[in-house]
């Protein structure tokens, strides 16, 4: 029997479910000041970002950055953040979210050459780590504190 789910919820845990896409992607639905959105789970991401074509969508107030982004494939990308966002991932909440706003068209357009769905953004290892997180791979389950 699988007793973490158990031990998890009694520690005050939310479970929190996500689906793994035909790329081995976790995929997790997130609200972003109270807009539904599609986000890769990345714990190899530093920082939760979004897409610039989504700045709108979520009511962000996009403001300069100098730091640069890099991910898979791509160095050096022209970045911006916003600031002071809401972020809810199933029942479980933060409300001072930072968001690294870069262009995501190689994260989607890699998905949908092998026929998955485009996300929004990626939610990162800042929110696993302020959640202090926990992936249940076997379950598809993610669990914040």
């Amino acid at each position: 029997m699988n007793y973490l789910p158990y031990i998890l919820k009694k520690e005050k845990y939310k479970k929190i479910k996500f689906k793994v896409s035909k790329t081995q992607h976790l995929l997790i639905k997130a609200k972003i000041n109270g807009v539904k959105g599609n986000f890769i789970l990345d714990t190899g991401a530093s920082n939760s970002c979004i897409g610039f074509e989504s700045v709108e969508l979520f009511l962000l107030e996009a403001k300069k950055s100098k730091t640069q982004a890099s991910g898979a494939g791509a160095t050096g990308m022209f970045t911006q953040i916003a600031v002071g966002n809401k972020l809810l991932l199933g029942n479980w909440k933060h409300s001072d979210f930072e968001l690294v706003i870069f262009d995501l068209s190689h994260v989607n357009a890699a998905l949908i050459q092998h026929k998955a769905k485009p996300v929004h953004g990626i939610i990162g290892a800042d929110i696993l780590m302020k959640g202090k997180g926990i992936i249940d791979y076997y379950n598809h389950c993610l669990y914040l504190l």
